[in-house]
């Protein structure tokens, strides 16, 4: 097989395959929570679920004083990783230009040289967390295969990504093949691992604070 009926492979039934699996996984996912339902809560209002909901979901959204004192490695790299893979993901022009072709809606990108230093952070920073977990005992025990999974799947369209960029090792339609590749193992993956956290993260983060919310109680 030559390097442009690879790529063409990728782009066409690969990448079908993986979109499939990946919307179809989530929707299934999130569908196996809200059909769990919940008890009805017979005790007397004191206060909104709603604003409660809404409210842990915005002042979750940083961290309080005691957990940064406690982790102020994990609570800065978690940020400068997840802000970078916004970056990356939805601000790169060349990603946008797909955006738009396949959804029909686009906005701004930001100059390509900032995104590509952007890159490079967010690959130093899932580094760091790696060389982290592996050298904190406590982390080091609890963590198990799909975490470290859910790492590499995450890391590899980074560096893929940047060394198509860059053209660096192979071809470029090697090298876009590649990156391709990669994104598309992520979309396999991405609904059956804690990647789904991307969504059920803020369902949980309601959920707990309409609790509270609905008794009166700041969360």
């Amino acid at each position: 097989m030559t390097e442009t009926e690879f790529l063409l492979l990728v782009r066409g039934p690969l990448l079908q395959g993986a979109t499939v699996i990946f919307m179809l996984g989530i929707v299934v996912r999130i569908l196996e929570i809200i059909l769990l339902g919940r008890k009805a809560n017979l005790a007397e209002a004191r206060g909104s679920a709603v604003a409660g909901g809404i409210r842990t979901i915005v002042t979750r959204m940083v961290p309080d004083k005691g957990t940064m004192q406690r982790s102020v490695f994990t609570v800065v790299s978690g940020y400068i990783f997840h802000i970078g893979l916004f970056v990356t993901i939805l601000l790169f022009a060349p990603h946008i230009l797909l955006i738009e072709e396949v959804f029909g809606v686009s906005w701004p990108a930001l100059p390509t040289p900032v995104v590509d230093a952007t890159t490079v952070v967010t690959m130093i920073a899932l580094l760091a967390v790696l060389a982290h977990r592996l050298k904190d005992p406590v982390k080091r025990f609890l963590s198990h295969f799909q975490d470290y999974l859910v790492w590499l799947v995450t890391f590899l369209p980074l560096f893929t990504g940047y060394i198509a960029f860059h053209r660096i090792g192979m071809q470029p339609p090697a090298l876009i093949a590649l990156h391709i590749l990669s994104v598309e193992l992520l979309m396999v993956v991405f609904p059956f691992t804690k990647l789904m956290h991307t969504f059920t993260l803020f369902m949980a983060r309601y959920y707990n604070g309409a609790i509270s919310g609905y008794r009166g109680v700041n969360s």
